[in-house]
């Protein structure tokens, strides 16, 4: 839905790396940033795992997520496969995505994609994960990828304010309902949102011109 955050999955096919090394990330970031401004879609926080990304991001129009994630799609499996000498499939069959109330659950999004480094082992505190946007979001680094929407800015009235009240998030243990209802949102490509919220964009939604899923449809399981 245009003008809303959403929560973006992508896996690679049968759950493989999808990076293989720091230019491999290095490359898919260069073009996210060039394809997102190209698509005029919004990137809030974004995390790039060994398998999968990550993305919260938000589409001035209807198609744009869409077209945003073809594009980079295409574009990045054409560069692995050629530079890594393999052949085949790289993506699983589609992305995953889950529209967000901003006012409810925005900043929950944040800390649940940065922290998923931490969720998988690979480092003890996401200020260690050299691949997401949590130390732009901390005042430890400018990435000219991210850019935040006003509820982000509203948690403190100054920079220091504000990288103050972030790392805040973080010191506060996860709740497991609200790691499971991000999961099954983003896993149902459902709305994380309130019953009215969620009741009037999917009327917002039916009045948007309809576009096909991309990639191939998952098989039945």
């Amino acid at each position: 839905m245009a003008g809303h955050p959403h929560h973006i999955v992508q896996r690679g096919n049968d759950r493989q790396d999808i990076f293989r090394d720091d230019q491999d990330r290095r490359k898919y970031l260069d073009w996210l940033g060039e394809l997102a401004a190209q698509f005029d879609v919004a990137v809030h926080a974004y995390v790039l795992m060994p398998n999968h990304v990550h993305l919260l991001v938000t589409p001035a129009g209807a198609a744009a997520m869409s077209g945003l994630m073809q594009a980079l799609g295409r574009r990045y499996v054409r560069w692995f496969n050629d530079r890594h000498q393999r052949t085949g499939a790289l993506w699983e069959g589609r992305f995953f995505s889950s529209l967000i109330e901003a006012d409810r659950y925005l900043l929950a999004c944040y800390r649940y994609i940065e922290m998923n480094p931490v969720r998988a082992g690979l480092v003890a505190a996401p200020v260690e994960y050299l691949w997401s946007s949590h130390r732009h979001h901390v005042g430890l680094k400018i990435d000219p990828l991210v850019s935040d929407l006003s509820l982000f800015w509203s948690i403190g009235n100054t920079p220091f304010d504000r990288q103050t009240a972030y790392k805040a998030l973080f010191d506060q243990t996860s709740d497991p309902v609200e790691l499971e209802g991000i999961r099954a949102a983003i896993r149902q490509s459902q709305a994380l949102a309130s019953t009215g919220f969620a009741a009037a964009a999917k009327i917002g939604q039916e009045h948007l011109p309809r576009t096909r899923p991309v990639g191939r449809p998952r098989k039945a399981q």
